[in-house]
């Protein structure tokens, strides 16, 4: 086994300082009456630019890379983040040529890159950089092949070492390139400005046990600060201003906690049902494929108590102490915190879909779920006794995430009964996706001579707030693991963590039957899912 890659080389930082070179040429770049102050904001874009790098893609021919990964990085291209060097370097068994590689992936980003159609020149000079290496990623001369062909773009492209590896793979993958990479020595860098990281895609892991072999073995190979686990939630804008939110604004940290929150709602709702996807949902269902990683990232971020400063591994600390503040679920609490679901045939957006066990790939018979709520407590003194109401599922009447904060009802209203009837909790609704934005809901007094209150939203939209298209989180994450910013990737022991809280969910679904299908696709989940909410003498909030 190959010994583990050496500390990363100096931040990109010092390689992409704002070249002013002068007093003289700093105060020539200064804005003239009339012009737009735009040299602190050129300057933040030059420090963002990632430096001369290849990024080598195992499954270059899955949908993730043609979907997602490259339009990103078109993107990231347009907007002037990524250098003139830049190169891609695909992997996979299809018998691509350099030529025919970029041909479909052009057609791939004419229809899924986020700012289109594609500017032809920016298009050509970003594919003048892709290539593409035919190969088996099980076995070995593939790797040795790799090497030289990394080593000759080096020297071509002028990418100085620094590589980039992004395992879009399959997970059943994800052990042997690692172990692959080490054994061709290609999870180190020699040159003096070189690095070496990857990027792993989830699901990292199938329970507590897989996860920890599976962080093994990568440590193994390489060290933790070269390992990206991604998670594309966590590269959303809407998601990120969640931190923004909290610890920018002192109006709303006084209230953040159990004295003023009645309860924390996270919904992250699909109008989808698994396409297909079967086989692999088959083998993953609703808490693997979304609550053990987004779901639970997202409360992270609601729940965590303030970084000290804004860096990978003080924010990261303070995420694992609320996952390790998670009360496990008792047996005998189980029925009334868990509610587990699968969808049947129904009615979606006027159109009538099949039930789960009718889709290709899936057993006429299956029990696994479509549907999870959860009610889960946090240890800590701030969220002592406030309850986190979790729920997702699939065939729901529409695609919605949001993070709904209810706060408690004022102690005393002294304007009598009828005047109140129509006053609802106050609520701060944060909308991840779509309609990105934030809702304040709060009690006013309706026009007219009597005093008769009602509750009324004052709203934030990002698109109006700003007038520009929030970027793909691909863009933000690719374009941080260039920068070696680890901030929003997670961290072997976070993974390790909330999967430690999960897994007894699965142990105990494994000694019970369900009766599924139990919710007909286009309503809100099963009934069980309300009374979960309703027994508390609360409701769902509905997007």
């Amino acid at each position: 086994m190959a010994d583990p890659a050496r500390a990363e080389a100096a931040a990109p930082s010092t390689i992409n300082a704002p070249a002013l070179g002068s007093i003289d040429a700093a105060l020539q770049a200064l804005p003239r009456d009339g012009e737009e102050p735009n040299v602190l904001r050129e300057g933040l874009r030059r420090e963002r630019t990632a430096p001369p790098c290849v990024m080598v893609i195992f499954g270059a021919s899955g949908d993730l890379t043609s979907r997602k990964l490259i339009p990103a990085l078109y993107d990231l291209a347009l907007q002037r983040l990524l250098p003139p060097e830049f190169t891609v370097l695909g992997v996979a068994r299809r018998p691509y040529t350099d030529a025919s590689f970029r041909t479909m992936l052009r057609e791939t980003a004419e229809q899924y890159a986020r700012t289109r159609p594609l500017r032809p020149e920016v298009w050509e000079s970003f594919a003048a950089g892709i290539n593409y290496l035919q190969g088996d990623p099980g076995e070995a001369q593939t790797y040795e092949r790799l090497r030289a062909q990394l080593d000759e773009l080096d020297r071509a492209r002028g990418t100085s070492g620094r590589r980039l590896f992004y395992v879009a793979t399959p997970p059943t993958l994800f052990s042997g390139i690692v172990r692959s990479l080490g054994a061709a020595g290609l999870n180190r860098s020699d040159a003096p400005e070189g690095w070496v990281r990857i990027v792993i895609e989830k699901p990292f892991g199938r329970d507590l046990v897989t996860a920890r072999l599976l962080n093994r073995e990568v440590q193994l190979v390489f060290r933790e600060s070269q390992i990206y686990r991604i998670d594309h939630y966590l590269g959303k804008e809407t998601v990120q201003n969640i931190m923004a939110f909290r610890f920018s604004n002192r109006l709303w940290e006084p209230l953040w906690s159990e004295q003023h929150i009645d309860h924390v709602q996270i919904t992250v709702a699909e109008s989808i049902g698994v396409e297909d996807r079967g086989g692999y949902y088959e083998q993953s269902g609703a808490l693997r494929d979304m609550v053990q990683n987004h779901m639970l990232q997202l409360l992270t971020m609601v729940a965590m108590e303030p970084p000290v400063t804004f860096d990978a591994e003080a924010v990261r600390d303070e995420k694992l102490k609320v996952l390790r503040a998670l009360r496990p679920i008792s047996p005998a609490g189980f029925s009334q915190q868990v509610v587990r679901g699968q969808y049947g045939e129904g009615w979606v957006a006027g159109e009538h879909v099949p039930g789960y066990r009718q889709e290709e790939g899936v057993s006429p018979t299956s029990n696994t779920e479509t549907y999870v709520a959860l009610k889960l407590y946090l240890d800590t003194w701030r969220w002592a006794g406030t309850p986190f109401y979790l729920r997702h599922g699939k065939r729901l009447p529409k695609r919605s995430t949001e993070i709904v904060v209810q706060f408690k009802r004022a102690p005393h209203v002294p304007f009598g009964g009828v005047a109140a009837a129509s006053l609802d909790p106050n609520l701060l609704v944060l909308r991840v996706q779509p309609d990105e934005g934030i809702t304040l809901r709060f009690g006013a007094k309706v026009p007219g001579p009597a005093m008769q209150l009602r509750s009324v939203n004052m709203d934030f939209y990002y698109g109006s707030s700003f007038l520009v298209e929030s970027p793909d989180a691909y863009e933000r994450l690719l374009l941080d693991c260039m920068l070696g910013d680890r901030t929003l990737f997670m961290r072997a022991d976070e993974v390790e963590q909330a999967w430690s809280f999960v897994t007894p969910l699965f142990d105990a679904w494994a000694r019970d039957q369900p009766t599924f299908p139990n919710y007909a696709a286009g309503t809100w989940g099963p009934a069980a899912a309300d009374q979960l909410i309703r027994r508390d003498g609360r409701h769902w909030h509905r997007p």
